[in-house]
């Protein structure tokens, strides 16, 4: 992982790096080895100088929001601002079974998560917060010292609910994630989504818009090229590819050669 963060950091045409939140593996043997992301991703951050960096998206029933934002502000820090605040609901019943995480029916899960964003977003901004919700509870809570970038790290919203994860990210994404969608899949949710920023009176130019692409090890450079064409094409802003084991470093500058000639 070092290697690979450590070449992407050189490499102009790739602007971010990015982790997960799970404490099982997601493919693949779910009994073999995954390291914590916020320790993982502060370890990487010391040794990159350049790519922006965060998770995609950190759980929000793993940590209370208040420990969240204090452990953005300190990485922020650590990072000298380039961090990238990934934020999700959670989703994972056998992780939350084994460790007894208390992951909630999907509609209280919800609304839990929108109660965690409204609270960090407000500790990352704000001298003091006082919050009084059915599952949080701050008085005069104080996150300092914050980091160097104006109003906090970008907060990514990920997900593709379209009731709520996507009203969510209308009102307090600055950036917008949809993991491992098609052209025509995205371009749907995007509609929705701008739906959901009309009814709260926000641009949707303001939201940053990815897309994560799943990219194994043998994959022709040139496909990948021109599946990040295809979605640039119906409005994704950034392409994110999520590697495959095994990881080899070698793939990257032909990647990258192929995404300059797009």
């Amino acid at each position: 992982m070092v290697a690979i963060w450590q070449a992407t950091d050189e490499i102009p045409v790739f602007s971010s790096c990015w982790n997960f939140d799970h404490f099982y593996p997601l493919v693949g043997d779910e009994t073999g080895p995954c390291m914590e992301a916020w320790v993982t991703l502060s370890a990487l951050a010391a040794m990159t100088k350049r790519v922006r960096i965060g998770c995609m998206v950190n759980g929000a029933p793993y940590r209370h929001p208040a420990v969240i934002a204090n452990m953005a502000a300190t990485l922020d820090i650590v990072s000298d601002g380039r961090l990238n605040l990934g934020l999700g609901a959670g989703w994972h019943e056998g992780e939350c079974a084994a460790y007894g995480i208390d992951l909630l029916p999907i509609g209280q899960r919800m609304d839990r998560f929108e109660e965690s964003v409204q609270i960090v977003r407000s500790l990352l901004r704000e001298e003091t917060t006082s919050f009084n919700g059915k599952y949080y509870a701050l008085t005069d809570a104080r996150c300092e010292p914050k980091g160097p970038q104006r109003n906090g790290p970008p907060i990514i919203i990920g997900g593709g609910g379209e009731k709520r994860t996507l009203r969510i990210a209308a009102r307090y994404a600055d950036h917008w994630n949809l993991p491992f969608a098609s052209p025509e899949q995205f371009h749907a949710k995007h509609d929705v989504l701008q739906q959901h920023c009309a009814a709260v009176g926000r641009d949707i130019s303001e939201i940053e818009c990815s897309v994560q692409v799943a990219l194994t090890a043998d994959q022709d450079p040139n496909e990948s090229a021109a599946v990040a064409a295809a979605l640039r094409a119906v409005g994704v802003d950034t392409v994110i590819y999520s590697l495959r084991n095994p990881y080899r470093v070698a793939i990257l500058e032909p990647l990258a050669r192929a995404l300059e000639r797009i």
